[in-house]
Order: C-alpha cells, then structure tokens, then sequence
C-alpha cells in the first residue's frame, strides 16, 4: 500500500535504490530526524532483491511523509534517479542516498540559503567521508567556484576543478524542469552539474553537514570497474556493446557540455565565452602537458615548443576552433 498525503510539501527528497538494506533505515532515520519538517521522500526501489522494499515499507507505513515505489524491473540508476523528480510535487529537489548519512539541520540550512537569495539553483553543503560504523574517515575541501555570478568561470571551475557532490543538492523544480534529465553515459553527472553551473550559482553552506559513506559495496566503487560495467548499472542497455560501444562514451560527454551550454539562459556573449572554455579544456586534454600554456595563449605554446611538435599542431587548431567561434560571434551581434 502507497501513502498519498493531501498538503503539498515544500521540499521533495528522491532516494533511488537497489539492493540498499545494509544502511537503508539508518540513512533514511537521519532524513526523519531534520529539522526542516516540510518534505516528502520518495524511496524508488530498482527491483531490490534483498530486504530493501521490506524495510522501506515499515517506514511507509509509520510516517505519512515517505512514499515507497517498487519498480518489478530494474530499469539503471539513470531511470530510477529521473523517476523520483517526475513524481515530485515539492518546490524544491534534493536527492539523497541509501547509505548516506546527514546532519540534522542540513535541509533547513539548505532551504534558508535559497530562500535568501533567489538567484541561488542549488544548496549544499561541505562534504566529509564515514566508514561503514558512521565514523568520519576524512574531509573534503571544496574547491570550485561555483558561487559567483559569472557563468562563464562557474562553468569553467566544474571542469578543471574536481570535489563536491553538488548533484545531490537541493535544487528548485523550475530550474530542473529547464535541464536535461540525468543521462547514462560514462560521467554525466558531472555533465548534469555543469548544465546546473550555467543556470545560476550555488550556495555551499560552509559546514561539513553531508557525509557520504565509503564501503566496499558502493555503487560508484563497483561501477569503477570498467567504464562499461558503470554504464550498464546507469541503463541496462548500456550492456550490449554494438549498440553502445564505449568509444562513444567520451563524444557523448563532450556533446553533453555542448548542448547544456546551447539551451543555457545566458546571453550570446557568455554562451561564446563558456563555448571557449569547453574548447580549451577539450584541447588541454588532448595534450596536458601543455593544458597551461594554451589557457594563456596557443601562439605562445607554438612559440615554445617548436612549429613541428605536437604540442604545436593542437595549439594551432585551438587559434582554429576559436577563431571559428570568435566569427560565429560576430555574426550572431551582428544579426541581433
């Protein structure tokens, strides 16, 4: 039996799982115990195999406030985490894990920074590692700046910087409604946060209030096996190889930051700018060594390095590439 509730929460909390029994209720007692009250949380259940709809069902059936769904299919991690923003009814989103752990004033904490300042499109917090007792193994600094009203160094931090797991913050609906759902290739979610980054900046409460768990059991460890393996747990269908072959998992992603940069609300002149940096980080990965001297100038890296070197030649097609977008630019202020 499914709990419907009539009053419209402010906040929904999405817990996708499968297989989650081992810290299911200590997760979801944690979610129970905040101090911000006005939520719902949906526990989507990927066609568990263990004691995972049983322990979610007792919690479904002594708080009005969680909703379990079991799906008979598992459909990926991708689906499953899609499903619980289409069944929410709250302003706000957030999604949290089976085997997370939080303090119990992060919702509010999260909730009052975008209440005070509207521009805001996603709230957190500082990020600290437990072990399987709870325990905190490290903290994590948080690097990014994604705080500023530039989109263009907003977007430019997310991908030269890593650290922060932003994609479980909490994130107004009128702003997801306006960015492509998590996709299931190899690294879209750092695709789907930087499509968040050219929405608007975030707000990091600066606290260690989110502790994610580290266990052998992980699903992002056991995806590391191979990027296959990973894809196949995102969608199912990710499994048959001539259908998606890993080498176009890497022209997926980089096409993902292209397309999130084209429907972003930004004006012309930022869509051009985040489009340079997009190119520079494309050709600095083609050749790191070098990734430095080409964010201060490729002319310089020719200089350098010799017209003959490799090193020489990206460089010349990065004055290429962003010679064709400086004339793109041109014509888009020209026809406006």
């Amino acid at each position: 039996m499914t709990n419907t509730t009539t009053a419209v929460p402010r906040l929904t909390l999405g817990l996708p799982v499968y297989n989650g029994e081992e810290f299911l209720a200590e997760s979801i007692d944690a979610l129970l115990e905040q101090t911000f009250t006005d939520f719902e949380l949906i526990i989507s259940d990927n066609a568990s195999t263990d004691r995972t709809g049983e322990i979610a069902r007792a919690y479904e059936a002594k708080d009005p406030r969680v909703r379990y769904v079991h799906h008979p299919v598992n459909r990926g991690s991708s689906f499953n985490h899609n499903f619980t923003i289409e069944q929410a009814r709250g302003e706000l989103f957030k999604w949290v894990s089976d085997d997370d752990l939080y303090h119990p004033e992060l919702l509010q904490r999260c909730v009052e920074a975008i209440d005070a300042r509207p521009e805001i499109v996603l709230a957190h917090a500082w990020t600290a590692f437990i072990d399987d007792t709870g325990e905190v193994t490290h903290k994590v600094d948080y690097p990014l700046t994604t705080d500023v009203a530039d989109p263009a160094e907003r977007f430019r931090s997310l991908l030269y910087t890593q650290g922060g797991d932003d994609d479980y913050g909490v994130i107004p609906m009128s702003v997801l409604r306006h960015v492509k759902p998590f996709d299931s290739y190899h690294w879209a979610d750092r695709t789907f946060v930087g499509e968040l980054t050219l929405q608007g900046p975030f707000h990091n409460v600066p606290e260690y209030l989110y502790f994610r768990r580290d266990h052998p059991n992980r699903t992002t460890r056991v995806g590391n096996r191979s990027i296959r393996v990973r894809c196949s747990q995102l969608d199912p269908a990710r499994a048959n190889r001539w259908r998606h072959p890993v080498i176009r998992l890497l022209g997926e992603y980089i096409l993902g930051f292209f397309s999130a940069i084209n429907r972003a609300p930004i004006s012309r002149r930022d869509r051009w700018r985040c489009r340079k940096v997009l190119v520079l980080w494309i050709l600095g990965h083609a050749n790191p060594m070098h990734r430095l001297k080409f964010l201060s100038s490729p002319d310089l890296a020719v200089r350098e390095v010799g017209e003959s070197s490799r090193a020489a030649r990206v460089a010349r097609k990065a004055n290429s590439v962003l010679g064709r977008l400086s004339s793109t630019r041109r014509q888009e202020n020209k026809t406006s």
